[in-house]
């Protein structure tokens, strides 16, 4: 069970997540402005963060990235619509989910679930910290590729794509798998958002990177080292 930090200026709704999260067993701790989420995030040290675009004091997208600025507490944004750019936005933000209202407490509940799942899986010790395929290395640690030892610039979102098909490289990666490790399981049909930002990531990458995701059509993607980049092979 999680400590929840609610943050919404609809009293209705504040009651029924603080009804509907408490009865699963969560603790809940709710704000009515964005500033006031942002003194409760310090304050309360919350597990997960369940944040309304739609503030009377400020932008939701401002209080999700000043919260970002400094914690890694998954966030899941809650908006009146459900626009993809919208969403797309959000997540680029540093939102781990996005959830459109009206919407189902079983669906909120599998949110929460999903976003600690992936931030426990972040926090393994087990998992690799550094990933090398050819010229480009992930650091998982500090958040960061580069490509011979230049920084490429990418939002958290872009990050955990190319971290999860560099952890896998040279495999076929369904879209599946991949919207499923980076946005969750109830992801899984949305490519829309995986196309977008495996475009994002070639053009930031770039065809002289050595480094190349190639489409597997209908099925997914798969990052490796181009030919004009990968070492010699020994002689026999």
């Amino acid at each position: 069970m999680a400590r929840v930090l609610v943050v919404d200026d609809d009293p209705a709704l504040l009651r029924a997540l603080r009804l509907g999260l408490g009865a699963a067993g969560h603790q809940v701790v709710v704000a009515a402005s964005g500033e006031q989420g942002l003194a409760e995030a310090t304050r309360s040290s919350p597990d997960v963060v369940i944040l309304d675009l739609g503030l009377p004091d400020m932008d939701g997208l401002t209080v999700c990235r000043r919260i970002r600025a400094w914690s890694d507490v998954p966030i899941v944004v809650l908006s009146a619509t459900g626009s993809e750019d919208r969403k797309v936005t959000a997540l680029d933000g540093g939102a781990d989910d996005y959830v459109t209202k009206p919407f189902g407490m079983a669906e909120l509940e599998a949110r929460i679930r999903a976003a600690l799942r992936h931030r426990r899986a972040e926090a393994d010790p087990g998992s690799p910290t550094e990933i090398t395929v050819g010229p480009l290395t992930v650091d998982r640690t500090h958040h960061e590729a580069r490509l011979a030892g230049v920084p490429v610039e990418l939002t958290a979102k872009e990050f955990d794509v190319l971290a999860f098909l560099a952890t896998h490289a040279e495999k076929v990666c369904t879209h599946q798998m991949i919207l499923g490790a980076v946005w969750g399981t109830t992801y899984s049909r949305e490519a829309q958002y995986l196309h977008a930002y495996v475009h994002r990531l070639r053009q930031k990458l770039g065809d002289a990177s050595g480094i190349q995701i190639r489409t597997a059509p209908g099925i997914g993607y798969v990052l490796g080292v181009t030919e004009e980049a990968a070492p010699p092979e020994p002689p026999r």
